[in-house]
């Protein structure tokens, strides 16, 4: 059995992020690599950690793109739920711009949620959306970008310690 890199790496649902230049500079503090994923042509620094990705213009060919790579060790951020569902049932974690992390205690209730909203809103019950992004929302988003980086480096170096020994 093949262990994990010892660096995770962050996969960007870029197309809506309010939060990419919070983790450019996360990831070049800890020394990440970022592949910054949306369907066409997106702006990113010229960064040797940042990969740019157009996954293309088919319907959700971003998520497929990071939901095909996205794994164990790996961090996933994104606001879309259906593609957080896929990245935590493959190990990811998985952060949302306002710092909430999906996880697999979560996110059946969070989908749930998501498509009955969806459905009261088809039905005109509903005709707001989610609340608009606040700055408390990037200070969450930071934290927890970090605090998650710093858990998975510990656990690989657990990992490669106990290998090792």
């Amino acid at each position: 059995m093949t262990s994990p890199p010892a660096t995770p790496r962050i996969y960007v649902d870029a197309d809506a992020c309010p939060v990419k230049d919070e983790i450019y500079r996360v990831a070049a503090r800890h020394g990440v690599p970022v592949s910054v994923v949306a369907g066409n042509f997106i702006r990113v620094p010229h960064d040797p950690l940042i990969e740019r990705v157009a996954a293309g213009s088919a319907m959700d060919a971003a998520d497929n793109w990071i939901a095909e790579r996205a794994g164990d060790g790996d961090i996933v951020i994104t606001a879309d739920i259906p593609l957080a569902s896929r990245c935590v049932k493959t190990g990811a974690d998985v952060i949302a711009p306002n710092g909430k992390p999906f996880t697999e205690e979560s996110i059946g209730m969070t989908l749930a949620v998501r498509n009955l909203m969806t459905d009261l809103r088809s039905a005109g019950e509903i005709t707001g959306g989610p609340r608009s992004f606040a700055p408390r929302d990037r200070s969450a988003f930071l934290s927890a970008l970090d605090q998650t980086i710093r858990r998975i480096q510990r656990r690989r170096a657990e990992q490669a310690a106990t290998v090792k020994g």
